[in-house]
């Protein structure tokens, strides 16, 4: 994923971005903790988002507590864990590798090569618990790569393979949500490869790397166009997750969904994620 999912800060009252960043650095500890200071390195707000999500639809026990971390070590920070910020780390571990991997094959970056390798035991005993996600996220990306070589510039055609990878995520357990999940997770999928993609044009252009808007960007009404389509999509994933009887962390959630993916847009500079919440 990107670090696109991520809250806008000055609208949540304080508790509740307490409770936010208790579950990013939650996260980032168990990274650590179960795939290494490699793993931790990999920490997206996208995964944090997934926490929340599934944390307030299925409610486990969590629990609570103060740590000190290397970013953070002068103070100890509150951080907090349970089944399913353990299940987004996994996660987290399977899209690194795939992303490292297409990296690999598909430009011949050396950091994907080593990366890749890096990452092959944890990828390999992470399969063996998920092999539904695992085979998505492999398939989905091996079909976005043949799709991308092909210089494909149908933006429907070309973020499906993404839509398809998280919506397997979004499923942690196979119930009475996972179509809802899907859907919802197919929709978000779709929209952070879409906004990615526009965000990234001027810099692939410069680079002479694929993109799907490539030479559309010269036609009027381009910015509309997609930003007509970026809304249109994510409406189709909150009407999704407004099925979902979620009521722990509501306010978060919708302030990402509403407020903080959209901020996207706009922003154009900085980094895609950050260790200084």
């Amino acid at each position: 994923m990107f670090g696109y999912v991520k809250v806008n800060k000055p609208e949540l009252k304080i508790r509740e971005f307490s409770r936010y960043k208790g579950f990013y650095c939650g996260l980032c500890r168990s990274l650590r903790g179960r795939h290494g200071p490699l793993g931790q390195m990999t920490l997206t707000y996208d995964m944090t988002f997934l926490v929340l999500l599934l944390t307030s639809l299925y409610e486990p026990e969590t629990t609570g507590q103060r740590r000190r971390c290397l970013v953070h070590p002068a103070k100890k920070q509150f951080m907090l864990f349970n089944e399913v910020t353990d299940y987004a780390a996994d996660m987290n571990i399977l899209l690194t590798h795939g992303h490292l991997e297409d990296d690999w094959r598909d430009e011949r970056k050396l950091m994907g090569l080593l990366g890749m390798r890096a990452f092959a035991g944890k990828k390999k005993e992470i399969a063996a618990r998920y092999p539904r996600q695992a085979e998505a996220i492999e398939t989905s990306l091996l079909e976005l790569s043949g799709r991308e070589a092909e210089n494909c510039r149908e933006i429907d055609a070309v973020a499906r393979p993404f839509g398809t990878l998280m919506a397997e995520l979004f499923v942690w357990r196979e119930d009475a949500f996972q179509k809802i999940l899907r859907a919802f997770g197919f929709y978000l999928g779709k929209y952070i490869y879409i906004l990615d993609a526009y965000k990234d044009l001027a810099e692939d252009m410069k680079k002479g790397c694929y993109n799907p808007f490539a030479g559309e960007q010269e036609k009027e009404g381009f910015d509309s166009r997609v930003g007509d389509m970026l809304e249109s999509t994510l409406r189709m994933a909150v009407t999704e997750f407004e099925k979902l009887p979620c009521e722990q962390d509501l306010p978060i959630l919708r302030n990402i969904l509403y407020e903080g993916v959209r901020m996207n847009i706009e922003d154009n500079g900085g980094a895609k994620d950050e260790r200084s919440l």
